[in-house]
């Protein structure tokens, strides 16, 4: 299994992009302005996109990547989602008014992309890599994911800020290799964490004490601006833990 981080951050700027990972060639967890980066024939392996919720960050490419893979294959790219996240995302951008809806296009019998409603709890198998869907605790209906191979597995937080249903469920798992948490402001902002339902460094070292587990940890989703400090308290939050920060463009092999 490989993963290449198209977009890490919490906001765009020079050289930042948003939340989207490309598992191997056919998959991406999120769909944020870091897939703009594929190159335009390597988009058209992607066959696959799991969607941890609905804010703007996560999904914006997805309309964008549907019209261009428009008419490339006979098959749709399936879209797995909560039924809430699905739910969200046909009313508000492929309404026909912010944008196309390609789940009809060119016919609802042969539709570019189709949405397919998963619950938590549930396991889809692409490839021999298994992805679990995992409830997490964010301002909107969002999960995170754990994707496993025969002996490798992978976490993905999604946004979230306390919650013990993402632990729980990492904990039953018999190791965790690498968890990609968000941490979306810094200490200072430890308020607005709490209403926006981010973690801060603080908030993400007392949760991450429920793990049993000791992975890497990549941080995702800094403000930007930020990174330097948010990334230090990290680092003092989670002594137990080795702590790194993503920039963009690595490549993991699994």
């Amino acid at each position: 299994m490989q993963i290449k981080i198209l977009g890490w951050a919490g906001g765009i700027g020079a050289n930042l992009r948003t939340t989207s990972f490309l598992i191997d060639d056919d998959v991406l967890v999120d769909a944020g302005t870091g897939l703009g980066d594929i190159p335009l024939n390597n988009m058209t392996g992607i066959r696959h996109i799991f969607l941890t919720h609905s804010h703007i960050d996560h999904v914006v490419g997805l309309p964008l990547l549907a019209d261009s893979m428009f008419g490339v294959h006979d098959e749709p790219i399936i879209v797995h989602a909560l039924e809430e996240t699905i739910k969200a995302i046909k009313t508000h951008i492929f309404n026909w008014i912010i944008w196309p809806d390609f789940s009809e296009l060119p016919t609802r019998e042969n539709p570019s992309i189709h949405f397919k409603v998963m619950k938590p709890g549930e396991k889809v198998t692409i490839r021999s890599r298994e992805f679990e869907m995992i409830p997490v605790n964010h301002t909107v209906p969002g999960v995170g994911y754990c994707v496993s191979t025969r002996n490798r597995t992978v976490a993905f937080s999604g946004d979230t800020t306390t919650n013990d249903s993402l632990w729980d469920v990492l904990n039953g798992y018999d190791h965790i290799d690498m968890i990609f948490v968000e941490s979306a402001f810094s200490n200072s902002e430890l308020a607005v964490s709490k209403v926006s339902k981010h973690y801060c460094p603080s908030l993400l070292g007392e949760d991450i004490k429920k793990l049993r587990h000791r992975p890497d940890v990549w941080l995702t989703h800094f403000k930007p601006g930020e990174e330097d400090l948010i990334y230090r308290e990290c680092v003092e939050a989670m002594p137990d833990f080795n702590v790194k920060r993503l920039n963009g463009g690595e490549i993991f092999k699994l």
